[in-house]
């Protein structure tokens, strides 16, 4: 019995140490995140690494582990340090699983994934003048600050009906 118990440990190691697990979705996210920022294609990162688009989209999406090699490789290429992949990356993230049998959580959605911040630093880097590309990050903080001081005045008004 014993035997037994020790086979089956030793399998479900051996599985989930060859699944991929929320870190490298996390860190095929952030692969996802700078190539698109620097506006090159699945096929191009590819090709600078020698690998097809589909290998790159599986690294992106999580479902191919990225060796450190290649992780390098691709810091290289996407000019960014190694440890660029992992900023944010939350401590109850670093075990993916927390115990050896059982599914990890997984990461948060993180803002920077979104198609359409890929398409706000794009169009921001893309003026040209450094005076109108400040002024543009001025209004955009002018506005958050509006939208902050908005929800600060209802929130007391939403206490006070709560407590009635």
């Amino acid at each position: 019995m014993l035997k037994t118990q020790s086979k089956q440990r030793e399998s479900c190691v051996s599985r989930q140490a060859a699944q991929p697990g929320a870190v490298d979705k996390y860190v095929g996210a952030r692969m996802r995140v700078r190539r698109s920022v620097l506006g090159i294609s699945q096929e191009r990162l590819g090709k600078a690494v020698g690998l097809t688009f589909q290998q790159v989209q599986k690294y992106e999406r999580g479902i191919n582990r990225i060796s450190a090699g290649r992780l390098l490789e691709l810091s290289r290429i996407l000019e960014v340090d190694v440890s660029y992949f992992f900023e944010g990356l939350r401590d109850k993230n670093a075990s993916p699983t927390p115990s050896l049998c059982e599914e990890g959580e997984r990461y948060e959605h993180d803002p920077l994934e979104r198609r359409e911040t890929y398409d706000l630093i794009r169009a921001y880097y893309r003026i040209n003048d450094p005076q109108l590309r400040s002024r543009f990050l001025d209004l955009l903080k002018g506005l958050v600050a509006t939208e902050d001081s908005k929800r600060k005045e209802t929130i007391p008004l939403f206490r006070e009906k709560a407590a009635s």
